[in-house]
This record gives C-alpha cells, structure tokens and sequence, in this order.
C-alpha cells in the first residue's frame, strides 16, 4: 500500500459528502470527480517517485515476492512508498532487473500510457462537467456512467480480460480492495496509534468549536446566517444515510483505482505457459468467404432498392409497399439498426478467426470486410433517413434523437474498422470505439438535446400542414399540432427555445417546466440552466 493511501479514501468520501448533490445535475458533482482524480494522481505520483529514488531494486523486488499475496506485483507492504512493479522488475527468466535501466522503446511505452491516461481523464472531467450546465437528469446519469468508464479506462492499460473488464475495473475492484484497506488500517494503527489518537482529539475538538461558534455567529448576523444556510447541506431523516452511502461508494471507487494501479492485470499480449502452447485453427479464405460473401450479395440486393426507394419518393413506396411513407420508415429503422449491430459482430468474427498468413489472405480479408462495411455504411444512413422522415411526420422526441445518435455511433465504428484494415492491426479498435461513444456524448450535451428537440417541434408546427400519401384513399392532409403535454415534460434547457412560442402555450410550458424544478439550488447543486430559468 502506497503512503498516503489512507489519507486518500478519507479525502475522497469526504469530498463526495460535501460536494455530490444526489437528487439533480450539479458543479458538486465536478468537484467530487476532479478531487477523487487528483488524490489518486498524486498518491500514485508519489508512490512511483519513489520507486524511481530506491537503489536498491533488486531486495525491493524480493520483499515484494515475499510478502505480497498477488503475484505479478504490487506496492511493498515493506516499503510504504513502493510503486507498481506488475511485471517491470523481472525479465522473462524471472531474474531481477534494474529498474533505473530503461530502453527506449520503454520509455515510449510509457509515454503513450501516460497520454491515454490523460486523455480519459480528461473526457471523465468534461463529462461530469455536463452537470453545471445542463439540467436534464437522464443526460447526466449518461454523462455519469460514461465518466465512471472512462475512468476505468484512465487507470486500467489494456489486458487480457477484455474490454468489458477495463471498462468497469474500478468498480468491481472497489469490493477487492475491502482486505487490502484493512490490512493498510490495520499496519497504520500498529505504526501510528498514538498520533492517530492525537490528530482525532484535534478533529474533534474543532467539530466542537464550530458546533459552538457557528450558531452564535449565525443568530447575530442575518447575512451570516444565510451564508451557512447557503453551505450547509439539508439535513432531514434521510442525510445520514445518503452520506454514509456516498461516503462508502467514493471511498471505494477510491480505494479501488489505487488497488489496480498496485497491481496492475496482467496486460493484453501475455500469456501463460499453457495458454501459450494453444495454437488457434484459423478459417480459410473459403470457410469465412462464403458467408461473408452472401453477406455482401445480401447487402448489395438491398441497397440497391434503398437507391431505388429514396428516388422513387413517396409513390413508389405507396405502390410497392402499400404503406404511407412514414410508417414505412418507422417501421425500417429498428430492423436496420439491428442488421447494423449483427454485421459488425460478423465482421469481429471474421477478422479474429480469418487466416492472414500469406499476402493473398489479408488482401482478400481487406477486400470482404471493407465491401460489408461500406454497404453496411450505406444501411446506417439509410436508417438516419428513415428515423428523419419518421419524425418530420410525427415529431421529435428524445428517445428518437438518442437511436440517431446511437446510429450515428455505429457509422464512426465501422469508419473505424475500414482504418484498421490498413494494417490489419484491430487491438485499438475497441477502446477507439469507447472514445468515439465518450466524444460523441459530449457533443450531445453541447448540442443541447431538449432544446434541440423543442426547436424542431416548435419549427415543425409553425411551417402549418403537409401532406402525406395515404394508402389507397389519395392525399390527405396533416395537421401538424403541438405536443404542449411532452414539451411541458422537458427540463429547463428547453426553456430558449420555448421562449419562441406565442401565448398562451408558452406561459403553460414554462410554467410546468419551473414547477418541476423543485427548490432554489444550493451551491453544490448549482446549474447554469436551472440558475438562468429561476
């Protein structure tokens, strides 16, 4: 365990204590986040500086392998600064290395860790900074989940355990690292009993002050008193249970990315001794070209009546399908984005299974799955085009904004994939795809998704009717009302573009909107939205 480990889970729940806003989007949620980042960094810091200061490495790895229960490394229980030695102190034959002695293709190594550490990081802070400025809540619990992954990301290199396991490494090692905390408890009450003691007289004598002072202070003074009522967090029956909880779980989140830097997991590329004397079976070119070549005629078979749909407008589907054009697109999108879905586990299977030992093999396998992947890219616009001319007849929504975006997602995967066919090279693709989710998120928020939303309703019914072709009885008109009910549902984003509406729907939706905001916001559940609506 790292010095100052301890020290860091107390700061971090007790960050999350003072500053999460549990109920509603908030700044306190960055600033929880951006404190849990920082002490993390700087006991990991700390924890490597001086491993890079010990001469001695070759006993520092010997107490490691003596003392420590998790083989491949970790911090020295011996040595209360030791740093992460997963795997760099040892050679292949398992003999001590110098650590000082690093080569250049290492050093590189590290650099590109350390730059994709920052870089999810980064995306993590800028997610969880979605919650001072947007007020949608489920927004933000999206922004929430994707900045707990990519800080697992941050903290995890890519291992043997797949995606899915660096992707939410931090949580499940919040519950590993319980036994390792206690025994960290345990060796910091044996070392420091007495000024453990010390420093808890001092805590406690300063609760009692402010106990004290703080009230008589705030019965003087009518501004002071507003101030600590501005500060102080809303106590009713259930705050203590919500501080023990948020306490817990950022303690552990806590505990839990220092655990994984200890012990880092085995990284992708190593295998054991028996895992290494499995030799895979690889599928000839006629065993996976086959079906991805039916694939492809499939594919090609129905592109080319998208092509033929598309010009041929509303009447050739009126005529061939015997739908109107919008039910004919609703009813296109889901099986399209799922026909998206399963061609991209094809084209995973084929690549990981597909022999490449010869030129002719990757030249064919380039071929294959760039020729599914472009019709496949065809498919993904076709399907946006359906979900568009869907809700110009029928309005828009957030969920039906959310599956465009998620279709949107699917599109850069597969310009993903076409990028690795270069060099046949798909490790990176995974985790480009978890950032390409994390970005496109973010520009979701930026966009401001209910006000967009609102804006295309509010457009769609000032523009007055259209006309559809109905389904034997000739045109009929539409009449393109306003869904004041679902407007009203909205948050306070949407409230610019409600400003537009004439009386009285605009004072109706405003008002249910500033209805559903509840009480005025303290400062740790601060939101620009919510702040310009009141």
């Amino acid at each position: 365990m790292p010095r100052g480990a301890m020290s860091a889970v107390l700061v971090a729940g007790l960050a999350a204590v003072l500053f999460v806003p549990l109920n509603r989007p908030g700044i306190g949620w960055l600033l929880a986040g951006s404190t849990i980042a920082g002490v993390v960094y700087l006991v990991d810091r700390k924890a490597r500086r001086a491993t890079a200061q010990t001469k001695d490495v070759d006993s520092a790895s010997a107490s490691v392998d003596a003392v420590t229960d998790r083989p491949g490394g970790g911090y020295s229980p011996a040595e209360p600064g030791a740093a992460p030695v997963a795997g760099s102190c040892r050679n292949e034959r398992n003999s001590p290395v110098d650590a000082t002695s690093v080569t250049a293709p290492q050093i590189d190594t590290r650099g590109k860790r350390r730059s994709a550490s920052a870089w999810w990081i980064a995306i993590a802070v800028c997610l969880l900074a979605v919650g001072a400025f947007r007020a949608a809540e489920w927004l933000f619990v999206l922004c929430l989940l994707g900045a707990g992954v990519a800080g697992s990301l941050a903290v995890v290199r890519r291992s043997v355990h797949g995606l899915m396991f660096d992707m939410f490494a931090v949580p499940v090692s919040a519950l590993r690292s319980v036994p390792w905390l206690y025994r960290g408890v345990r060796r910091v009450r044996e070392r420091r009993v007495s000024t453990t003691q010390r420093v808890g007289w001092s805590v406690a004598a300063a609760v009692a002050i402010l106990a004290i002072f703080v009230p008589l202070l705030a019965g003087a003074d009518a501004v002071f008193a507003r101030l600590v009522r501005y500060v102080t967090p809303t106590f009713d029956a259930d705050t203590p249970v919500r501080w023990v909880f948020v306490f817990s779980a950022a303690a552990l989140c806590t505990a839990g990315a220092m655990y994984l830097l200890a012990g880092p997991p085995r990284p992708a590329g190593e295998t054991d001794s028996v895992a290494g004397l499995l030799v895979r079976r690889r599928w000839s070119r006629l065993e996976w070209g086959l079906p991805l070549g039916t694939l492809t005629a499939v594919f090609v078979l129905f592109v080319a009546t998208q092509l033929a749909a598309l010009f041929g407008g509303s009447d050739y589907v009126q005529r061939t399908a015997e739908l109107t054009y919008a039910e004919y697109a609703r009813r296109g999108f889901w099986q399209l984005s799922a026909v998206s879905l399963l061609a991209l586990g094809v084209i995973a299977a084929v690549q990981a299974w597909a022999a490449q030992e010869s030129t002719r093999d990757r030249r064919w396998l380039r071929i294959g799955v760039a020729a599914v992947s472009v019709l496949t890219l065809v498919i993904v616009a076709s399907a946006l085009h359906r979900m568009w001319t869907y809700q110009q007849a029928y309005g828009f929504t957030v969920l039906r904004l959310l599956v465009e975006v998620f279709e949107l997602w699917i599109g850069l995967v597969y310009l993903l994939v076409l990028a690795a066919l270069v060099r046949l090279r798909r490790s990176w693709v995974p985790r480009a795809a978890v950032s390409a989710a994390a970005v496109t998120l973010l520009g979701l928020a930026l966009v401001n998704p209910e006000r967009l939303v609102a804006e295309r309703n509010i457009d769609r019914w000032l523009s007055g009717t259209t006309v559809e072709l109905g389904t034997g009885a000739g045109p009929r008109g539409i009449e393109r009302t306003l869904d004041i009910h679902y407007l009203s549902t909205l948050s306070p984003d949407a409230l610019p573009a409600v400003e537009r509406l004439p009386e009285p729907q605009r004072g109706r939706i405003a008002a249910a909107i500033r209805a559903d905001m509840g009480d005025e916001d303290n400062w740790q559940g601060w939101n620009r939205s919510r702040s310009a609506a009141r």
